[in-house]
């Protein structure tokens, strides 16, 4: 079993490695003072960061980057670790199945850096924690297809129905109202310097489909459904943690958040993200008593 998944255990150190690395140029990237002002495509007067890596993106967009890389830092490489250290240890379904759920989070944040940050001296490295993730990811999905998972009784419940039903709609709508609203200028209201919103696309694209496409096979008692439920879980617990960092960073960087946004956006997620740990621990619990 070791030497079957070897490989996935090295591109996912390999990815610790960089995540530390970049994770760390980001918080040092957190000093307010030497900000500047620039024009958009649109002829609009933007404030920009102005430090470190982070230099040439806006202020409002830094202080996001800045509060998910103090996340990765101290929540997703931590968890990551773990992941790999545990699944060496047991080498059992539960363990591979942590493994491949945490990876897919990180690939999502690696595509985030690659697509979304402005170009810096960090590219390579975004680039390379895009790679490892990826294909560390391809690898556990191409062995873990390998393995059946029972599904347990419990997910025919109503609480892991709710969850996904409550996932796929509010990464859906709370990006939605953005993009509506912006069918009258033709732009995003808060596009500033950038060219789309990475966010929308991984979110609405990807993510909220995934938790249909994930309820749809429970219903029907596909062993897949359980690793895309895993998936999301872990995925929702990260973000829930993700958006107090984010917040937390923007508040004290003297961003103006309007109690709207806070509630639509952080405060949904942070809840979310404390029904999907519930949920996750029923989950896993239930599959190692399963073992």
């Amino acid at each position: 079993m070791m030497r079957k998944f070897q490989m996935m255990h090295i591109l996912s150190t390999a990815a610790i490695v960089l995540l530390i690395m970049i994770t760390l140029c980001g918080m040092l990237s957190w000093d307010t003072s030497k900000t500047y002002e620039t024009v958009n495509q649109y002829g609009e007067t933007i404030k920009m960061w102005g430090s470190g890596i982070y230099a040439r993106d806006s202020y409002i967009k830094a202080t996001i980057f800045i509060g998910s890389d103090m996340c990765m830092l101290f929540v997703g490489i931590p968890l990551t670790a773990l992941s790999v250290i545990y699944d060496v240890k047991k080498k059992d379904k539960l363990s591979f199945l942590l493994l491949v759920s945490v990876l897919a989070w990180l690939l999502y944040y690696a595509a985030s850096l690659c697509f979304g940050v402005t170009y810096n001296m960090l590219f390579l490295a975004y680039t390379a924690l895009f790679v490892c993730t990826f294909f560390a990811f391809i690898t556990g999905i191409y062995r873990i297809s390998g393995e059946h998972f029972d599904v347990p009784d419990i997910l025919s419940g109503k609480p892991y129905t709710v969850f996904l039903v409550l996932s796929g709609i509010s990464t859906f709508i709370a990006w939605l109202p953005d993009i509506v609203s912006s069918f009258g200028s033709g732009r995003l209201q808060l596009i500033e310097v950038y060219t789309t919103e990475i966010t929308y696309i991984l979110d609405m694209g990807i993510i909220s489909p995934t938790a249909f496409i994930c309820l749809y096979l429970l219903k029907k008692r596909n062993s897949f459904g359980v690793v895309l439920l895993s998936v999301l879980l872990i995925g929702i617990i990260v973000v829930g943690i993700l958006v107090i960092f984010q917040t937390a960073v923007q508040l004290v960087s003297g961003v103006d958040l309007p109690i709207s946004a806070i509630i639509t956006k952080s405060a949904i997620f942070t809840l979310l993200g404390i029904y999907a740990a519930i949920l996750a621990r029923k989950l896993y619990k239930t599959i190692k008593e399963g073992e």
